[in-house]
């Protein structure tokens, strides 16, 4: 039925109290009157019948369904009403109209001309204050100069919008501003008006030949019956869905077979037929992939499946709300966790003031350096280069040297440039200290020299005595051998065999003590090699602001020995057993 009536409890209640005992239990519908109810209803949808009204004489459209028309019971209606279905007022009144909206700009109409107590100081508006103003900072305030006051805001009303309200896409729209659009579509058609006469002044068959082709395009707009096109050959209306038939064809756009793939079911080319082409018009159908939700919808189906490989059972289509909790909670735990790390990084080695500086584009963005250009565009006088400068003093140099330490190196050994100095700290004497280096490294050249010259000749003389020595121990020996030769020839067999036992006596207790001294050499390298290493990982594990300098270390080749300790302390990584040292 298309509209019911239902009296309320309370309403049954009264009509009984005053029906008397007489109407004790309320009249109920019989078959007659159902059947008659919806004969009536049929009527008034075929429209044989009237329409029901309502309480203020207006049609109920009798096709509106059921649980729309009958009104609930504790409406308390007496007849078919739609009242229910309609805005409140009661409801309404306590929301604002939808005609009141905030106001835009600023109050041209009043503007003050002289500074005002409580205004802002550098504008002079009454509206806000000096740290809230969005103006450009003047060099001298309104308050000072009392010229170019700036125009005070609106004060906003306080708007209760309701559901509708809120969500209103034209709420506070000024129909006026239409009229700039009506006006410029206006000129349009008065300048195509006066271009049309012009021609007609010249050539009256050119207009005619305009005429005869809207009229054919017309013709060829009526013509057309497809969905999705709208026609009004009176106003010239064409609205079309489809693709424009001026519009060139996608597999027109490069006739080689072996060019982009056209699929003539689906009308779409997926990559760009002129690849060859830096600017082109159509660069194929592959872009929606990678626009719009396509990388989130990606993004999401790739989180699904490292969470599924992990143990979690979460799927994209089954469970689309859990995935999005459970993706929004991980970039959650992400990006705070790389938060800690910055700021333990920050705790540990400093710099956060360095992060709190404006971008710089706003840094370099205005500038007042005065450049001159020519006409051509060259700099005549431009600014003198910036150099960036740190906090720490640069290029200073102490005890008159010009050069810093460490810029000169000899024999494993550095100074300064400047002086040949291997002194740190030490005072700059300029070229003459050169000078005395270079004399000083040529009495080294010459003394080693001269005690190369004085040596040979005493190792020559220790040669003669060994040779003296030898010869008259061997002109004895063949003496004694001419005297009695047979009887003591045993006996110089035997001293020479004792010689030969005591030489190689005395060599192997000579090999000994040679190898004692490298097995110490060695053992002292390795000391020096694990002292080395432990101080090495404790300053590793220091602080690196609190590291000592090592400017003062010597450097110089290592010995077989130390080469060797290293060799024998070094830690291979690819050794397996070298976790278990």
């Amino acid at each position: 039925m298309a509209a019911t009536t239902r009296a309320s409890v309370s309403q049954i209640l009264r009509n009984k109290d005053d029906a008397g005992e007489e109407d004790d239990e309320p009249k109920k519908k019989s078959r007659e009157d159902w059947r008659k109810a919806k004969e009536l209803e049929e009527a008034r949808k075929a429209g044989t019948a009237p329409a029901a009204v309502d309480e203020t004489g207006k049609d109920i459209n009798p096709h509106i369904p059921q649980y729309i028309s009958s009104a609930p019971w504790y409406y308390g209606t007496t007849g078919p009403t739609l009242k229910h279905q309609r805005p409140q007022e009661d409801r309404e009144a306590q929301f604002t109209k939808l005609d009141t909206f905030y106001n835009k700009g600023v109050d041209t109409t009043k503007v003050a001309t002289k500074f005002r107590k409580g205004a802002c100081e550098n504008c002079g508006a009454m509206t806000h204050k000096k740290k809230d103003c969005l103006d450009r900072p003047r060099k001298i305030g309104a308050k000072y100069t009392n010229a170019g006051i700036a125009p005070d805001e609106f004060n906003q009303p306080n708007l209760n919008l309701s559901y509708d309200g809120k969500r209103d896409r034209w709420n506070g729209y000024d129909p006026s501003e239409h009229k700039a659009i009506i006006e410029e579509y206006q000129k349009i058609e008065e300048a195509k008006r006066e271009l049309r006469a012009k021609k007609l002044e010249q050539d009256p068959t050119a207009v005619e030949d305009d005429d005869n082709a809207e009229e054919d395009e017309d013709k060829y707009v009526d013509e057309v019956d497809m969905p999705g096109t709208k026609v009004d050959s009176k106003q010239r209306i064409t609205v079309r869905n489809l693709r424009i038939r001026e519009d060139t064809a996608k597999y027109l756009r490069n006739l080689d077979p072996n060019s982009a793939y056209y699929d003539p079911k689906t009308r779409s080319m997926r990559d760009n037929p002129n690849p060859e082409t830096v600017e082109s018009d159509y660069t194929g159908e592959n872009f929606v992939r990678f626009t719009g939700d396509t990388r989130a919808h990606a993004a999401a189906q790739l989180f699904a499946w490292e969470a599924h490989a992990r143990g979690v059972d979460v799927h994209l289509l089954a469970e689309p709300t859990k995935l999005q909790v459970l993706q929004r909670e991980y970039h959650d735990k992400f990006h705070k966790f790389k938060s800690q790390v910055k700021e333990s990084v920050l705790e540990k080695y400093g710099g956060e003031e360095h992060l709190k500086v404006p971008p710089r584009e706003l840094l370099l963005a205005q500038t007042e350096v005065f450049t001159q250009y020519n006409r051509d565009g060259t700099i005549v006088n431009g600014p003198e280069k910036q150099l960036a400068k740190s906090k720490y003093e640069e290029d200073v140099l102490i005890n008159n040297h010009t050069s810093v330490w460490g810029s000169y190196w000899r024999d494993g050994q550095w100074g300064y440039k400047c002086c040949h100095s291997f002194i740190k700290m030490s005072y700059c004497v300029g070229e003459a200290g050169k000078a005395v280096a270079l004399d000083a490294r040529d009495h080294a050249a010459a003394a080693a020299a001269s005690g190369a010259v004085f040596k040979e000749p005493a190792e020559k003389i220790k040669d003669k005595k060994e040779k003296e020595k030898s010869s008259s121990s061997s002109s004895s020996s063949s003496s004694s051998s001419s005297d009695s030769e047979p009887d003591h020839r045993s006996k110089t067999e035997k001293t020479s065999k004792k010689k030969k036992k005591k030489k190689s006596k005395k060599k192997k207790k000579k090999d000994k003590k040679e190898l004692k001294k490298e097995e110490d050499k060695l053992k002292k390298a390795l000391e020096a090699e694990e002292r080395q290493q432990k101080h090495a990982s404790y300053l590793l594990s220091v602080d690196e602001r609190k590291r000592p300098y090592n400017s003062m270390y010597e450097a110089k080749a290592p010995t077989e020995e130390e080469m060797e300790a290293y060799r024998m302390k070094r830690q291979r990584e690819e050794d397996p057993m070298s976790q278990f040292m």
